[in-house]
């Protein structure tokens, strides 16, 4: 039983020389073997390339986020007007969406050449671009709403101003206070009432009367206007 394993075994490994030998005589075959070999390289080669290609995309595109990130920090720590403002996030968006329209492409192109071993680092990198794409114009909104919040409070102000001749102090509700505009005189008295000293409802008849009347229970400060 030993023999005629060894038998077939011989058999097996003279018949697979046999097929070795004519394939290496069969100048086609050689030539097949040399092409596909050729074929090979030329890919793995290209394959880099596209490769690196996609690196060096990515991290240009990580430049131009950087960058628009810092043009709108610059925006927030200016005073700029809503159409200023409406423009330099149109240009963020476009410039995003361009960006990530690109970037598709080039993913598209990439993994026709044969390449998706890499999908998944570029789907990460889609998936960041687009959370700093969002976080821009969340931030930017958040922009608008505090001037809009800010222009809404100068205008209540003025208007206490123009109607009452008081300007409140908004900014700390725990206590009654603000300033006292005299046009005449050319007066600001910052006013500020003592709690301790006065009820409610002593607090409330000040507002409604001549406050100019009340300064033995006001801490007064006196500023002088100037002229414009």
């Amino acid at each position: 039983m030993g023999d005629l394993s060894k038998n077939l075994d011989s058999q097996k490994s003279i018949s697979y020389c046999d097929d070795m030998i004519r394939v290496l005589k069969d100048k086609r075959e050689i030539d097949v073997l040399v092409q596909s070999f050729d074929n090979v390289k030329t890919l793995r080669s290209s394959s880099l390339a596209d490769f690196n290609e996609v690196q060096n995309m990515l991290q240009d595109y990580e430049s131009k986020i950087a960058a628009c990130k810092k043009k709108t920090e610059a925006a927030k720590s200016e005073v700029v007007s809503d159409a200023e403002l409406d423009l330099l996030n149109k240009e963020l968006e476009e410039e995003c969406n361009e960006e990530y329209f690109n970037l598709i492409l080039l993913i598209a192109d990439f993994c026709a050449s044969g390449i998706v071993c890499v999908n998944t680092v570029i789907t990460e990198e889609i998936n960041e671009l687009e959370c700093k794409r969002i976080s821009i114009q969340e931030k930017t909104e958040k922009l608008r709403e505090s001037k809009q919040d800010e222009r809404r409070a100068e205008r209540t102000l003025s208007m206490f101003a123009s109607v009452t001749n008081i300007i409140p102090d908004l900014y700390d509700p725990s206590k009654v206070s603000g300033h006292i505009v005299d046009r005449d005189k050319k007066l600001v008295k910052q006013f500020e009432f003592d709690q301790e000293q006065m009820t409610s409802f002593d607090t409330f008849m000040a507002l409604d009367c001549d406050l100019w009347t009340l300064l033995p229970y006001v801490k007064c400060e006196n500023t002088q206007l100037t002229s414009h």
